[in-house]
Order: structure tokens, then C-alpha cells, then sequence
């Protein structure tokens, strides 16, 4: 398990929290890179990309399941890279939880776009969870179906009879 990959992908994301909100007042936006990054500083009670339904509770729910499910995957997860991605799924989705339960939203800040063209303001756990499904999807996707643990059985080949 790569559990060191969850504690950095926390630090990283509760340490930029804890600076955002001692230094920005909450719906401030300062740019960084002109308009293309900006930080704003915003509370979501939401979803991801600020989908909202049911409530805070659901939400809360959902989020322990998720985070159960990512637990049990990772726990049985042979292949590295699949560690690698779960575990930065799930030091994003501690990240976040820490925030629902602290506070009941989730504390999002970067803000990315051009004028009035912009994503949805989101914080450094959705990038883990974002990076680490795709790294997840990329392991199984390309995975190498000869590199898979076969039996003494399945690695007799017969010659081939033509």
C-alpha cells in the first residue's frame, strides 16, 4: 500500500487550505496567472462541480461510502499503479471529508479559465481524486493481460499443430 502518496496529497491539501483561509476573506479572488488562475476563495456545499442533492447529511453519507469503497479497493490492489492511483484518490477524499465534517462544505480555491469562460472552482484534494482516477483508468486500460499472476497450468503452451 502507498499510504505515504494519501498522507502527502492530505498535507498538501489541508496545508493550502488552512493558507487560503488565513489570508483571503471568503469570495475574494486574487490572480496568479493573470486571469487563467486565479485563487478564490469559496465554501461548496455540494458535490463535485458543485452538484447539490439531498443535503449536507447525504453528502456526508456518500462521502463514507465512497471512502469504504476506496479503502477496500486499495487494500486488495496488487498492481503499483493502481495503488498509487487509489491512494491519491483517497488522501483527496479525506482532504474533503476533513472539510465536511469540520465545517459541513467543502473549502474550494482554484480557479481556472479564461473570462468568462471558467471551470468549476475546486481545491488541491479534487486534484488528487481527478489525477488518481485517471492514473486507476490508465492501469486498467492498458494493463498487460500476460503480466496477470497465471497458474502452472496456464503457462504450458502446447506447439502449435498446423
Amino acid at each position: 500500500m502507498k499510504i505515504w502518496i494519501a498522507l502527502l496529497a492530505l498535507a498538501l491539501d489541508q496545508g493550502s487550505k488552512i493558507a487560503v483561509t488565513g489570508r483571503m476573506q471568503q469570495g475574494e479572488s486574487l490572480p496568479v496567472v493573470g486571469d487563467l488562475i486565479r485563487l478564490t476563495y469559496i465554501h461548496n456545499p455540494g458535490a463535485v462541480f458543485g452538484l447539490t442533492f439531498g443535503g449536507r447529511t447525504l453528502h456526508l453519507i456518500l462521502s463514507l461510502l465512497a471512502l469504504g469503497l476506496v479503502v477496500a479497493m486499495l487494500r486488495s490492489a496488487e498492481e503499483r499503479w493502481a495503488q498509487v492511483g487509489l491512494s491519491m484518490i483517497l488522501g483527496g477524499a479525506v482532504g474533503n471529508m476533513i472539510d465536511r465534517v469540520r465545517i459541513g462544505e467543502v473549502i474550494d480555491f482554484l480557479d481556472v479559465g479564461v473570462g468568462g469562460f471558467r471551470w468549476y472552482i475546486f481545491n488541491v484534494a479534487d486534484a488528487f481524486v481527478t489525477v488518481g482516477v485517471l492514473v486507476l483508468m490508465m492501469t486498467y486500460l492498458f494493463k498487460n493481460p500476460e503480466s496477470s499472476v497465471q497458474g502452472p497450468e496456464s503457462r504450458v503452451q502446447s506447439p502449435d499443430k498446423g
